[in-house]
């Protein structure tokens, strides 16, 4: 039987990235002993005071993200700054975590506020 915990992280003077690495490691389970790769393990992340995030340098103003239909002219390109803090963490957790038939499921215990 797997015991799911609730992890609740506090956001606030936290960069993007570290913050989202954590989230990854305790939606995987890799914090716990009993660890395997091929089984959903992990607990559900509570993250609070998302909109208190810390950028640095001039990255909330020039970092986007791109993504590519696969058509011509099928590039489109999205500036950080008009993403919301939850759409910043969801979309930085998931392309932390493995392209598996587990990522959705593992993005379903996120919750942030």
């Amino acid at each position: 039987m797997i015991k799911r915990i609730t992890h609740t992280i506090d956001a606030t003077n936290k960069s993007a990235g570290r913050l989202a690495t954590q989230i990854a490691l305790l939606l995987r389970g890799k914090n716990k002993a009993e660890y395997l790769p091929h089984l959903d393990a992990g607990g559900a992340v509570c993250v609070i005071n998302a909109d208190k995030l810390k950028f640095t340098g001039k990255k909330y103003e020039q970092k986007e993200y791109h993504s590519y239909s696969g058509y011509p002219g099928g590039l489109k390109t999205k500036k950080i700054a008009s993403l919301t803090p939850a759409q910043i963490i969801t979309k930085a957790v998931r392309d932390m975590l493995p392209p598996t038939k587990h990522r959705v499921n593992l993005l379903k215990r996120l919750t942030i506020n």
